[in-house]
């Protein structure tokens, strides 16, 4: 039997390239709201007393994009000057222009419902028209047998890991300050988790704090609380803020940019990535709406029994409404043939944007809260995308 590791990480929802993704995601939550035929792709960088918020953005909807963003930082914590950066002292500068005609063009019209090379929408039926894919790439969806959720256990507990230190910062009469990071290995033998090998936990923290009771702390009340106990034990190795002092933090102490963390954002690498990030998108976009198709039909797989690891592949052209491939890697746990597995799949779910828009009722302002701790998995939240509602017609059809 195989034994190996893998190793995740995940950060807080203080880190400084996760305030960029919840600001772009805020603003794309008001323009759903607000109009949710918008065209949005929205880029945030934040450093020192500064955010600058660029992209494309087409809507008939006005949104105060310097309130939201006050707004977000204030809601992740840093609202005291002494954190070097906060949410009503910085500068917030605006760069935003329209999306690009000639993409408009091929995601307002789809090369499958085009009539003789027609582009001008003027000349055709509005319900004859199908949305194109809004960018071309592929993407992938990932699911394992390592716990309910069917996600891998590494980047499942660095996530929780990073959740705990947020909640007890946010209860109050702690240390810690709002930027932090995890990282966990876990060893496996064949395709069980079987030992938790390390953990590794950096948390921003007042200059006061001091570092034994620090690490106590976050022992108590943070790894005690989130490592399950049969897999955690004395021979774990532990390191807590291991480059020692950890005051200054967020965009002070690290310029911040959307779209940096995509892995963290997904499957923690144990998958592959495509490479396009998530947050800023609206549903066009496949990077982030055949990102979340291709993990809910990855979980179906895995839910249904038909494999014990399932990673799907979506491949779009743009301006292109159905993908132009569909793959299904299961490393050799497959039960049934994967190309039969691709094809069931295919019958049951409209892969184009429009039939995952519709399925997963997508312009609707549920980003934010996947902006920060995963995309994926998210037992806390009410996702669509990770239902399993496909087990019983997939157990049917593979009965």
């Amino acid at each position: 039997m195989k034994h190996w590791q893998w190793s995740s990480e995940s950060v807080t929802e203080g880190h400084p390239d996760k305030i960029c993704d919840q600001i772009s995601d805020a603003i794309v939550d008001e323009f759903m709201r607000l109009d949710p035929q918008a065209r949005v792709a929205c880029e945030t960088l934040a450093t020192t007393g500064l955010v600058l918020v660029s992209g494309e953005i087409s809507s008939s909807a006005y949104v105060d994009i310097p309130k939201i963003v006050r707004q977000t930082i204030r809601e992740i914590g840093y609202n005291d000057l002494k954190q070097g950066f906060e949410a009503d002292s910085c500068a917030i500068l605006t760069s935003i222009d329209e999306q690009s005609p000639d993409i408009k063009a091929g995601v307002d019209k789809a090369l499958e419902s085009r009539k003789d090379g027609v582009t001008d929408l003027a000349q055709e039926d509005s319900a004859e028209r199908q949305t194109g894919a809004g960018d071309q790439g592929m993407v992938y969806g990932y699911a394992r047998r390592d716990n309910e959720d069917f996600m891998p256990l590494p980047i499942h507990l660095a996530h929780r890991i990073c959740e705990r230190l947020a909640e007890l910062r946010k209860a109050g009469g702690t240390c810690l300050e709002p930027d932090g990071k995890s990282l966990v290995t876990v060893a496996y033998e064949g395709e069980k988790p079987v030992h938790i090998d390390a953990v590794v936990v950096s948390t921003q923290h007042t200059a006061e704090a001091e570092y034994e009771d620090l690490r106590r702390f976050i022992l108590d009340q943070v790894l005690a609380v989130v490592l399950p106990a049969d897999l955690y034990d004395e021979q774990t190795k532990i390191y807590i803020n291991p480059s020692g002092r950890f005051v200054v933090g967020g965009p002070q102490g690290d310029t911040g940019l959307t779209g940096r963390k995509i892995i963290v954002d997904s499957y923690g690498a144990i998958g592959r990535n495509g490479g396009g990030a998530f947050s800023g998108k609206d549903p066009t976009k496949i990077d982030r709406s055949a990102a979340y198709a291709a993990r809910y039909l990855a979980k179906n797989v895995v839910a249904a029994d038909l494999a014990n690891v399932a990673e799907i592949e979506l491949c779009y052209a743009i301006g292109v409404a159905q993908p132009i491939s569909v793959s299904l890697d299961c490393k050799g746990s497959a039960k049934y043939p994967e190309e039969q597995i691709v094809e069931e799949l295919r019958k049951l779910v409209d892969l184009s944007p429009d039939g995952i828009i519709e399925r997963f009722k997508l312009r609707r302002p549920i980003y934010k809260q996947v902006a920060a701790y995963g995309h994926f998995g998210r037992p806390d939240l009410d996702l669509p995308w990770e239902k399993t509602d496909l087990v019983s017609d997939l157990q049917k059809i593979f009965s």
